[in-house]
């Protein structure tokens, strides 16, 4: 395995044990733990990054930082994740997943300026 799947594999543990403290109400391990997982996904994207642009494997780990992102509450890293692999041209599929997460990310980011009008 490379080490960017390695990373990944690994994210998505944590993740899994996120969601699990998060449905015990122990929010403060869930972002812990989802604040790891982020970590390891973002070097994840690192790491492959290093080597030639190997699709669909490099989208799907965008998406993934992306989606973890907004898991630990950190909308604006999810929207430069997200928009940094469409504008790489992700595989029509996982395209349209990263739109999703840019579009909750932008509706996060918005949310506050709403409020306060």
């Amino acid at each position: 395995m490379t080490i960017a799947s390695d990373l990944h594999k690994t994210a998505m543990e944590q993740a899994q044990f996120a969601f699990v403290a998060r449905m015990r109400g122990d929010e403060e391990e869930a972002r812990r733990l989802f604040e790891e997982a982020y970590a390891n996904e973002v070097a994840g994207i690192g790491a492959l990054e290093e080597r030639e642009r190997v699709e669909p494997w490099r989208s799907v780990l965008h998406r993934s930082a992306a989606t973890l992102a907004l898991d630990c509450g950190r909308p604006r890293d999810a929207e430069k994740i997200a928009a940094k692999a469409l504008a790489q041209d992700p595989h029509p599929e996982i395209a349209e997943e990263l739109r999703d997460v840019l579009e909750q990310a932008i509706a996060r980011l918005r949310a506050p300026l709403e409020a306060s009008v």
